[in-house]
């Protein structure tokens, strides 16, 4: 069983705690991509990037002395989204991220696929971002099947807990034989259920915590997740999506 989560645009560099395992698996790519970004001016990098002249112009700075080999962070400790701050890997023991280590990836513009132990450098790219790189007319053609084919294992079952930007990098390579259950987090507004994006983000991290904290290999245990307020929804889920919704006192 695979679970794919989405990056954050937020990262930090952390050397003093836990060392990286490894080196992300598609590193020459990510060296080509970097390359690519690095012939680009920085008026052009901050379109690409839809940010301010501040924003760009830290991250042109980063580009210029990036090194994907060096001072490097685990993965896992290196994004600060709202959903890595809920899953508060700094505070796991051992087993738990041995756990992420063989069924979390987190899916990345820039990297690819990353294993949570897998050595990151701070960077910005978006998956939609307007980047062709040789033949390929934008990301989702740059990194392909590749992702894919990292996230599938002989269980066949891949728990998505990604955004709709990064989980199509996987949905279009899906095979009849594979299992993919969309989770979903919402709840009642008016008439209607609806997602609200900061608590989705936040249950997703939660999520992926309590699956690491239960040592969870199947899926139906994933329905037992009851924080932030959220149940699972029997009425509303299927083999293929599971839906919790999250009860407003």
């Amino acid at each position: 069983m695979k679970i794919i989560l989405s990056p954050a645009k937020k990262m930090i560099v952390d050397t003093d705690n836990l060392a990286p395992v490894e080196l992300p698996v598609y590193i020459d790519k990510t060296a080509e991509v970097l390359n690519w970004m690095k012939s680009k001016s920085k008026e052009e990098l901050k379109a690409i990037w839809k940010c301010n002249d501040k924003i760009a112009e830290q991250n042109f700075n980063r580009l210029e002395n990036m090194d994907l080999y060096n001072r490097l962070t685990p993965a896992v400790l290196a994004y600060e989204g709202i959903a890595f701050q809920y899953m508060a890997p700094s505070v796991f023991e051992i087993q738990q991220f041995e756990y992420l280590q063989n069924h979390l990836r987190i899916l990345s513009a820039f990297y690819g696929i990353l294993k949570p132990m897998d050595g990151v450098t701070p960077y910005r790219l978006e998956m939609q971002a307007k980047v062709g790189i040789g033949d390929a007319k934008n990301l989702y053609e740059y990194w392909g099947e590749l992702l894919y084919r990292s996230v599938i294992d002989d269980s066949r079952i891949i728990i998505n807990l990604a955004s709709k930007e990064y989980s199509k990098c996987i949905e279009k390579y899906l095979t009849p034989q594979d299992r993919y259950i969309a989770i979903v987090f919402c709840e009642l507004s008016g008439d209607k259920l609806v997602t609200k994006g900061t608590y989705a983000k936040m249950a997703r991290g939660e999520m992926v915590r309590f699956i690491a904290e239960n040592n969870i290999e199947n899926p139906v245990e994933i329905q037992k997740f009851d924080r932030l307020g959220y149940s699972f929804r029997s009425d509303l889920s299927s083999d293929s999506e599971y839906v919790f919704e999250r009860k407003i006192k």
